[in-house]
């Protein structure tokens, strides 16, 4: 074990050891792990047919660069089997001082592959997985067994570009477009614009050209001591450096730690292109060193093994083929028309999950509704725009759908108020969503495609399975994410992050709620009883306080929740009897969570979430007078007596399908169930034989009398006093005919 350990690290010298490393060695040591033996066996004098091989692959080595990065390939070919690859790649690198090395040598008809790397933007175990291989980031290896060398080489530039991280410069860490201030705003004005957009600082901006940087704490500082209306440029830094797009990371690091310049404007030709700020260069960092000390850029979410940054291949593996084809596409169509493209929302959520979500989501660092336009076009497809929310769904002629959208900001002027929204880049796109799990990003364009961008630790939670917003005022400006938090809990198998569910908290107990509108809170009730399994949702909405927005006497007691489960076995059931019947089942949990409310109380609930006219009366006059049925029912059934068809046809012919399984959901007894399903399943499928022709036909004056007859005609069929068309007409001749 000692022996494996000192190989795999470099005698624990490569700087892809870790911590965890030097805990294993300390613990076999324990156990009695002799370093002697380990430094005699690890220095080993090459065999001649060693020397041989390894002068094959100094003469053939060669050097190309992919993303920016120098790979060596080196190969060799012998007759025999020759041992110890690893040795001679070991002795090559150390040579050669190589970043990144892989050798490939042919022998007894097989190809051996060994491949190190001293760098987290190439992960050699990835790469050679493509060859059946494996490893970690720094070390790895494989057997080819059914091509040939030549076969090998032309593969491993293309399996290179799909896997290596390019170098990370300016452009790629800088956010754009950027939030400026006029050197000649007052710092009250400053300060407004500073707390709108939720920026620490700024760019100070004069004839177009960035002049300086003010901070937050800055503004604030100068106004407490009564600077209100100075100018910005009184109190801005001006002595700051900035750089170009291409400036390496290293510069960057030296500008905001050594220097404690906490916003680097980027220039691109003399004009502001963007910033990068402290938290921009500390994620970046914090990325570096996670791949370092893991010694692999891969985690386990759900027993599933993804990749950090490219999920090129977790894409290939879990998305159809034709979806695959047209991310490919698009990503395509975004370098045509130079603009960034990513895949966005719960897409990508769920396909990082292993959870089955066609609903394509795209958003463009541009005009998504021109990108949508000029994609649409060649394809046949149809493009349906909201310019208000530079919105766009593509249609395609089997009516498969992909939403695009123009990055875009938002800002709340209050609480609970529609947002302002504002383009912006990608980060900041993502920086407005509700829930760490729902900003993760994949990129298609740029040469990019499957990397994925994760600014907020979105992968984190999903595998620590929580759910996480980004900021402590996230449901004060949008209350309708507490219910939103709850619906993906439940949806996922998730818990509230202990902060966030503080937060939550907090805000119920503040009262935001009662800032939102009607019809956005009905919204979200609609969509968490869409949801699976409604009933968990509901019992932690009331756990934590959220129904009391609806109606103060609302709550889910066990009896609720009896009801609830029934309903749930009526849902069932009545799918089975009629696959293709479309009917509402949201609305019969919406009856199931207020079933314990008066008739007052149900219509203020109605009121409180501006519930369209029709519904209102579904869920006050029907379902009140479904009630009084329901009474009405079980004291019949107390009584021991059994109604006839037509009593039970007439008690429950008004009813929607909705109701009808409500009042089942609700029955006290198998006894009444049966009826309504006796209702359901037979009786209010019954037609009489005779029409109002067959009355005129037989002498009878038309009228109202007609829908009389035949109310009258369908009640003796329910209860079985005529059977066919001719007990039809001899019912008819002798009740309504005159002698």
């Amino acid at each position: 074990m000692m022996l494996g350990l000192y190989e795999d690290t470099g005698s624990l010298l490569f700087n892809s050891t870790t911590r965890r490393d030097y805990q294993a060695g300390a613990f076999l040591l324990g156990c009695g792990a002799d370093l002697g033996t380990v430094a005699d066996s690890l220095v080993q004098e090459l065999t001649r047919e060693q020397v041989a091989l390894l002068k094959q692959l100094i003469d053939t080595m060669q050097i190309i660069n992919v993303h920016g990065i120098d790979i060596c390939l080196a190969r060799a070919t012998t007759e025999k089997y020759v041992g110890d690859v690893a040795v001679l790649a070991h002795k090559l690198k150390d040579m050669e001082n190589l970043d990144v090395l892989i050798v490939m040598v042919r022998m007894e008809g097989r190809i051996f592959m060994v491949a190190r790397s001293r760098i987290p933007e190439v992960h050699v175990g990835q790469i050679l997985a493509e060859f059946g291989g494996g490893g970690h980031s720094f070390a790895a290896s494989a057997t080819v067994k059914e091509w040939t060398l030549v076969q090998v080489l032309e593969q491993l530039p293309i399996i290179l570009s799909e896997h290596i991280r390019p170098r990370t410069d300016a452009r790629e860490l800088m956010s754009t477009p950027v939030k400026t201030l006029e050197s000649d705003l007052s710092l009250s004005e400053a300060r407004e614009v500073l707390n709108r957009y939720n920026i620490n600082a700024a760019p100070v901006m004069d004839n177009g050209r960035v002049v300086g940087i003010i901070s937050r704490q800055v503004v604030d500082k100068a106004i407490h001591h009564g600077l209100s209306e100075a100018p910005v440029r009184d109190y801005m830094s001006a002595e700051m450096i900035t750089v170009e797009p291409s400036a390496e990371i290293d510069t960057l690091r030296d500008l905001i730690v050594e220097r404690n310049q906490r916003l680097v404007p980027v220039l691109e030709k003399g004009r502001l292109a963007g910033v990068i700020t402290r938290t921009d260069l500390l994620r970046h960092m914090a990325a570096d060193r996670e791949a370092k000390d893991e010694g692999t850029i891969n985690q386990i979410l759900q027993g599933v093994t993804f990749q950090k940054k490219d999920v090129s291949r977790l894409m290939r593996n879990r998305l159809p083929e034709r979806v695959l084809d047209l991310l490919r596409e698009i990503g395509q169509a975004g370098d045509e028309m130079q603009v960034n493209v990513f895949l966005v929302g719960g897409f990508v959520r769920d396909m990082m999950l292993d959870q089955p979500n066609l609903d394509i989501d795209v958003v463009v660092e541009g005009d998504g509704i021109e990108f949508a336009k000029q994609f649409a076009g060649p394809r046949d497809c149809r493009v349906r725009s909201h310019k208000k929310f530079s919105t766009a769904v593509i249609i395609f002629p089997d009516n498969f759908k992909i939403d695009v959208a123009s990055t875009r900001r938002e800002y709340y002027v209050e609480p609970a108020a529609l947002p302002t929204v504002e383009t912006a880049s990608i980060r900041h796109d993502l920086a407005r969503r509700d829930f760490t799990i729902n900003t993760l990003a994949i990129a298609l364009s740029g040469g990019r495609f499957g990397e994925l961008i994760d600014f907020f630790g979105g992968q984190r939670d999903m595998k620590d399975r929580a759910i996480r917003v980004l900021h402590d005022l996230s449901f004060v400006e949008d209350p309708t994410r507490m219910f939103r938090a709850v619906r993906f809990a439940q949806r996922l198998g998730f818990r509230l992050g202990i902060h966030t569910e503080h937060l939550l908290k907090g805000a119920v107990q503040v009262g935001f709620l009662e800032r939102v509108g009607g019809a956005r809170l009905f919204n979200e009730i609609v969509a968490i009883f869409r949801e699976a399994d409604p009933l968990r949702a509901v019992i932690r909405l009331d756990e934590l306080g959220l129904l009391k927005c609806f109606h103060p006497s609302l709550t889910i007691d066990e009896k609720t929740q009896d009801i609830f489960r029934q309903a749930d076995r009526l849902i069932h059931w009545y799918d089975l009897l009629y696959i293709d019947d479309h009917y509402r089942k949201w609305l019969i949990y919406f009856l199931c969570m207020t079933s314990g409310l008066d008739r007052d109380a149900m219509s203020g609930v109605c009121s409180r979430l501006a519930v369209p006219q029709a519904l209102e009366e579904i869920l006050v006059e029907e379902r009140s007078a479904a009630n009084d049925i329901l009474n009405s029912l079980e004291r019949f059934s107390g009584r021991g007596e059994t109604p006839d068809n037509s009593q039970i046809y007439m008690w429950l012919e008004n009813f929607s399908i909705e109701t009808l399984l409500f009042m089942m959901a609700r029955a006290h007894h198998e006894e009444i169930r049966r009826w309504i399903s006796q209702y359901m399943t037979h009786l209010r499928e019954e037609e009489t034989s005779l029409n109002g022709h067959d009355l005129r036909g037989l002498g009878l004056a038309p009228g109202p009398v007609y829908g009389e007859i035949l109310h009258d005609l369908l009640m003796a069929r329910l209860d079985g006093k005529v059977e066919t068309r001719d007990d039809e007409l001899s019912y008819v001749r002798r009740k309504y005919l005159k002698p």
